[in-house]
């Protein structure tokens, strides 16, 4: 694969996502494998928004292989206010192998990444999570052996999350449907985005936009939720709680589900809102396999951009 970057996986082909797929299934298996791989080299992590998971899978995972992390917090940078994105990334290119920003606008990642002459990885924006997505279709694929003909069901608003899961879904051959309240639906230029990755892709990938989350859940072999209001959209929480009331993941939506469908959430979860105890902790639940992969997926993109 020729790629300098990882901004969204809309990037990829569909044969460069199984690559990366089995790249990720190598490392997890036989990691000793892999220990040198970036012996010498530091990934910068540029951070704008908190992180439990994108921090220690990242910071975990280039040591593993390796390399060293330098964390950068907000206060550290304050891109944009103390300095440009540009003279950021044409610094950071002089001392570092790599970078990882975790940040709102995705215009200040792909602006990053078009000063920076080393490779970029989108950690996360406010218009994509594509780290996260690949970690949960890694997930998928271990539990249900195959990613073909999947149904996955993203039960909640139609955020960054959303967008990235429609675009793996189409690179891989999973059909993915998104059950939001009205208003709060992916954007309709990412849907279309998606079904147009489908397409190219011919592997007969479904992307679906419902209201009714009982439509969605239907028959799925996966149920996937995300918090109702993400960083940034504090003000509205209270706002959401009363409109996604009605697509809380629970036992009464889990049974719509195929019997051994498994339940996924990017985490943190607010329990007792966008779902219960009783769903998060049951034999069904994979969210702790899924964060587990985070760690896997990435010292994969790590591999394959930085080596």
């Amino acid at each position: 694969m020729k790629h300098t970057d990882f901004i969204s996986i809309h990037d990829y082909s569909a044969p460069e996502i199984e690559r990366l797929f089995k790249l990720a299934i190598q490392i997890k298996r036989t990691p000793q494998r892999f220990s040198s791989a970036l012996k010498g080299r530091t990934l910068a992590m540029i951070f704008e928004k908190p992180s439990l998971r994108t921090r220690v899978t990242f910071e975990t995972g280039i040591y593993q292989l390796g390399g060293q992390g330098i964390y950068l917090a907000p206060s550290d940078i304050s891109l944009q206010k103390r300095e440009s994105v540009y003279d950021v990334g044409k610094n950071l290119e002089r001392w570092c192998d790599g970078i990882m920003i975790r940040t709102f606008g995705h215009d200040i990642c792909t602006g990053l990444a078009e000063a920076a002459s080393i490779p970029v990885i989108n950690g996360l924006t406010d218009l994509e999570h594509p780290c996260q997505a690949f970690a949960d279709f890694l997930t998928i694929r271990e539990h249900k052996r195959t990613l073909k003909g999947i149904k996955v069901a993203f039960i909640g608003d139609g955020n960054n999350v959303a967008n990235s899961l429609m675009g793996m879904g189409a690179k891989t051959g999973a059909h993915v449907w998104v059950a939001s309240p009205s208003n709060y639906e992916p954007k309709t230029e990412r849907v279309e985005l998606a079904r147009q990755d489908a397409r190219s892709a011919k592997l007969r990938s479904k992307i679906f936009v419902t209201n009714d989350p009982f439509e969605a859940a239907h028959d799925a072999d996966v149920i996937y939720t995300d918090v109702w209001a993400s960083m940034g959209q504090e003000t509205e929480a209270e706002l959401r709680k009363k409109v996604f009331w009605s697509y809380q993941v629970n036992s009464e939506l889990m049974a719509h589900a195929k019997p051994d469908a498994i339940f996924m959430h990017c985490l943190p979860a607010h329990r007792g809102e966008e779902v219960t105890d009783e769903v998060i902790d049951s034999p069904q639940s994979v969210v702790f396999d899924e964060a587990e992969n985070r760690l896997h997926a990435q010292k994969a993109i790590m591999v394959m951009l930085m080596k």
